[in-house]
Formats: structure tokens, C-alpha cells, sequence
């Protein structure tokens, strides 16, 4: 899809009264690849953020580090409408399992870009896909793959016990035991809880800005979920971002309490 046809889209929800719009797709630092003059992801969030006065909220979805361009970079350092969290494609912390994979990335890839982001974003938080028991996968690779949790920073993980697609070349590799991959996806997801229950533990005591997406319910700017409670507040009409004071969190959700607009400075 061209820029300017994003652009347009964009505007139009934006004058329908929509405060946040996500970048989706598959793959979309490939964006631009086949259109004139290959122009990279990183052009159209500067147009979007440029082109459409009122888009409040501008979120990325799932990235490719590797590909991600000088200018996107910069734009998540600088840009404040550009929230603060990336989920990112990293499936694996060995580079021998990367490459069976045929990802474009290596283990110092992924760590080398959440430091660089991070050093010039340091509010933001990362998400990021991986896969336990791929074919192969040693107890060393597997441990590879759990300490990237920690060396990455990850706060959300999206962990996939490896599951074999007929005709595929990962199908046709030595295949590991399926109670080995249940295991392993148990730790990795043990691994992400731990790490997201510490970031709920830092929210604790935030002021930050809540999308109300349904009755009571919204994200952060860094996207995590919390359960708003309005005392005090008149309403928390769906697609308004309030301020809130992040009190507390229980089963993965922060519960914050609602402030009046007027005690919140911009």
C-alpha cells in the first residue's frame, strides 16, 4: 500500500474521532520493498506523524529488529506519539537455530538493537515471539533462548512449543521429544512471567495515560493492560485517554484509579 493511501486511511479515522491507530501487517519492515524508490517503514511513520495533525497515538506492531531503518530508529527516540513498546520476531537466542530457521538475525542482532533502542528510548518496554523445542535444539540452545529474556529486557512473551507442518524443511529435521518441548515452553513462559511481574511491580505508583477501550478496561502507553477505576471521575467514555495512578496489579493487569484531567499536566 503506498504511503499516501496510509496517510489518507489514517486521516480519515482520525476525523471519525479514533485517538490510536496500529501498524499491522506481515513483515512490515519489509513495507516499501516493492513500491518506487523502496522506501523504507521508517518514511511512512514520519509521514503519518507529519501529514495527520490530530493522531494522538501511533503504535507499530510486530518488527523484524534487523530491518529496522536509521529513520524508524530515530523516529522511536524522538517521537512521543510513537509509543513505547515494540514487539519483536526473535523466536530463538541460538544463532545455529536461527539459521535453520532462515531468520536475518542473529542473538547479538536482537540484544545490540533493545540497548540501542532503549538508550535512546529508555521508557520503552519490548515484547517478543519465540519458540521452544525447535528441531535440534540442544539443552545449550535451549538455554540461549532463555537467557535472551533477560539479555533483551523482554517484558511481554509470546512463547510457541514448536508443532512440525507437514512439508516444511523443519518437518523433515530430527524432531525432539514433545514431553522435551512441553518443558521448555513451561520454563520460557516461567521466564516471561517472572519478568513481566516485575515490570507490574515498577508501574506501582506511575502517573500515565489510559486508552478506555471497553467499559473500564484500556492499556498504558507502553501496553499493558489495566482495569481503571473511575471513583471520582464523572465517566471513562470508550476511546478517551485518561490520566491514571497505577495502584496496583493482579493477574497480569495493572489497576489504576482514574484523575481528573486537571491534576495531570500535558
Amino acid at each position: 500500500m503506498p504511503a499516501g493511501a496510509v496517510v489518507e486511511q489514517v486521516r480519515t479515522l482520525v476525523e471519525r474521532g479514533y485517538r490510536e491507530v496500529v501498524l499491522t501487517g506481515v513483515d512490515i519492515t519489509s513495507w516499501g520493498g516493492d513500491l518506487p524508490g523502496t522506501p523504507k517503514l521508517g518514511r511512512l511513520v514520519g509521514q503519518l506523524l507529519r501529514g495527520v495533525e490530530g493522531l494522538e497515538r501511533l503504535r507499530i506492531s510486530s518488527i523484524d529488529s534487523v530491518e529496522a531503518d536509521p529513520e524508524l530508529i530515530e523516529l522511536i527516540g524522538a517521537e512521543k506519539r510513537l509509543m513505547p513498546h515494540l514487539h519483536l520476531s526473535l523466536q530463538s537466542g541460538d544463532d545455529m537455530i536461527l539459521k535453520r530457521m532462515k531468520r536475518r538475525h542473529s542473538r547479538d542482532d536482537a540484544v545490540r538493537f533493545c540497548a540501542d533502542i532503549r538508550d535512546r528510548r529508555p521508557d520503552i518496554v519490548f515484547g517478543a515471539d519465540l519458540i521452544a523445542g525447535f528441531p535440534t535444539e540442544t539443552d545449550a540452545m535451549f538455554e540461549g533462548s532463555l537467557r535472551l529474556v533477560e539479555d533483551c529486557g523482554l517484558t511481554f512473551t509470546h512463547v510457541f512449543p514448536f508443532s512440525a507442518r507437514p512439508g516444511t524443511p523443519a518437518a523433515r529435521m530430527p524432531q525432539l521429544a514433545k514431553t522435551l518441548v512441553k518443558e521448555r515452553a513451561a520454563r520460557l513462559r516461567a521466564a516471561g512471567e517472572a519478568a513481566l511481574a516485575r515490570a507490574l511491580d515498577a508501574e506501582v505508583g506511575r502517573i500515565d495515560r489510559v486508552l478506555i477501550e471497553k467499559a473500564d478496561q484500556g492499556h498504558t502507553e507502553r501496553f499493558f493492560p489495566v482495569r481503571v477505576d473511575a471513583a471520582g471521575v464523572s465517566n471513562l467514555p470508550i476511546g478517551d485517554i485518561v490520566p491514571v495512578r497505577v495502584v496496583g496489579h493482579a493477574d497480569g493487569v495493572l489497576r489504576a484509579v482514574a484523575l481528573p484531567t486537571d491534576d495531570v499536566k500535558a
